[in-house]
């Protein structure tokens, strides 16, 4: 395992040093093995697997069902499939006219099958650019993410259709998940943290998750999700998700090496995946049209459309059932990874510049916006207001208590998180849902001249710093306060006319000292 773990070092110091997303230089670690002469190896193929697995649980800890019945979510992903599949088939037909052996090769039904397998985006891909911009609880975020999984229910449906193997008929015992949902909550909320709440995710993941639904005939990852979704509503699934995260981003490692290693491209296997990225603005085009129709605004439809601009792995799995079954050739696996691979060395730096990319070309998609707003994006007005706290996770939640205590402020809360502002409100705090990363959030919002603090408290340092920014461009009078977690963070903040800039750690650290001497009646001079 020496040479995959120094090439994914190499290809993520790389990436980082260039200022990319480490994916990128996994991807390309990868296919500097390939180059090398390594092949894929079972162990790695494991290891990405597991990680893929653990993804998608720790993806159902944070999702509510009710999301995926929402019309943009089932409605985009359905149109979007069945307008891309026919473009895709309709694109690589006309492909033929170039004399590429490959494609005079393929029928009606091979052309529809590579159609859907390019119709798929990939939740890999999408879930680590929005957990790196901490923004899977966004409006945003929630609709890829919604948009992935109808799309992940569609090929559940397709690969039991395609190798004639309805679930077993012991499936409707799973039913009874249902009714054990309330003991697994029990014990995840007994195990306590570290090692233990660890291994029982884990536990959970990867048997009564994908072992046991895969010995029912159901996809395994399918029932990863479905565990942490039930999952979810528990207290300590947030807590369980934050645990999982370094052990599931390190597996994934294998997942994005194992890509590079899937196989060497001829020169015409590398036309073809070349050209399949050069027409995937087309998918992106639909997925903007799309949303927009839905009533999303113009914000919220681009960076999803970014997110799920890319081709997925689950279009290897059609492919390689496809080619099992004789319907394509073998080398439209090699195709379809190459183009796989490419789309995600595009779409990492764009999605990073997602913000600038939204600034330069709001003004050419806004005429795709319904008159009809989604809820979740209406002008939302700031009354009777003294401070506004931006981000109510517990440190938010910290400030407002200590406002509230303190003063006799009116305070209020915004959060992006729906599930935690529903939270917030029935433990009796004044928030409201709101993404203040949001450039539109910033138009929306109608702060009154009463309002006299403003405090940044979101995880993420760059919608901190993109609030602030906007805050001074509307020239609040007020002051602002941010907190960090880190030292070098906090000159940028103060550079932007940030008034007072907190480190998280040291004011804990103070917090502490002055309770305990208030506690223990201590003369301190």
């Amino acid at each position: 395992m020496t040479p995959y773990l120094l090439a994914a070092f190499a290809g993520g110091m790389g990436a980082l040093l260039l200022r990319q997303p480490p994916l990128v230089g996994f991807l390309l670690g990868g296919f500097a093995l390939n180059v090398l002469g390594y092949e894929l190896d079972d162990t790695l193929v494991t290891i990405g697997d597991l990680g893929v697995t653990l993804l998608l649980f720790t993806i159902g800890l944070k999702l509510r069902v009710r999301s995926l019945l929402r019309p943009e979510v089932w409605g985009g992903a359905t149109i979007h499939m069945a307008g891309s599949t026919v473009i895709f088939a309709m694109l690589v037909a006309g492909l033929r006219f170039a004399g590429l052996g490959l494609i005079a090769g393929l029928d009606w039904r091979g052309l529809v099958l590579l159609g859907f397998a390019l119709s798929f985006s990939s939740t890999v891909f999408a879930v680590k650019v929005l957990e790196s911009r901490s923004e899977l609880g966004s409006l945003y975020g929630r609709v890829a993410i919604g948009v992935l999984i109808v799309q992940d229910i569609f090929a559940v449906v397709f690969l039991g259709a395609s190798e004639g193997a309805a679930p077993s008929l012991w499936a409707l015992l799973l039913l009874l998940l249902l009714p054990a949902a309330r003991l697994l909550r029990w014990a995840l909320e007994r195990v306590g943290h570290g090692e233990m709440q660890v291994l029982f995710g884990v536990l959970l993941a990867l048997t009564l998750g994908y072992a046991l639904f895969e010995a029912l005939g159901i996809k395994g990852d399918l029932g990863a999700l479905i565990i942490g979704m039930l999952l979810a509503p528990s207290p300590a699934a947030a807590a369980l998700s934050r645990a999982l995260f370094n052990v599931k981003e390190l597996l994934l490692v294998g997942f994005f090496l194992s890509i590079g290693l899937t196989a060497l491209p001829t020169v015409e296997t590398l036309v073809i995946a070349v050209a399949l990225v050069a027409v995937l603005p087309l998918k992106s085009a639909l997925y903007l049209v799309v949303f927009s129709r839905f009533g999303l605004g113009t914000r919220t439809s681009l960076l999803s459309t970014l997110s799920l601009s890319n081709y997925s792995e689950f279009g290897l799995i059609v492919a390689s059932l496809a080619t099992s079954a004789g319907w394509l050739d073998p080398e439209w696996l090699v195709v379809i990874a190459m183009a796989l691979s490419i789309s995600f060395v595009f779409a990492a730096p764009l999605n990073e510049a997602g913000e600038a990319v939204y600034r330069r070309v709001a003004p050419r998609i806004q005429r795709l916006q319904t008159a009809t707003t989604h809820p979740g994006e209406r002008p939302l007005e700031v009354e009777g207001v003294d401070a506004v706290v931006l981000g109510m996770g517990r440190i938010g939640t910290g400030v407002y208590d200590r406002l509230i205590a303190e003063s006799s402020w009116e305070v209020l809360g915004i959060e992006t998180d729906p599930q935690r502002v529903e939270q917030r409100q029935a433990d009796g705090y004044h928030v409201v849902e709101g993404d203040a990363a949001n450039s539109d959030f910033w138009e929306r919002l109608l702060l009154q001249e009463r309002c006299q603090l403003v405090v940044l408290a979101m995880p993420h340092h760059d919608g901190n710093l993109h609030a602030l920014e906007q805050l001074r461009r509307r020239e609040f009078e007020g002051k602002i306060a941010a907190v960090v977690q880190y030292e070098d963070q906090v000159e940028r903040l103060r550079q932007l006319g940030a008034d007072a800039v907190f480190n998280l750690y040291g004011e804990a650290g103070r917090a502490l000292a002055d309770d305990a001497l208030a506690e223990f009646d201590l003369d301190a001079r």
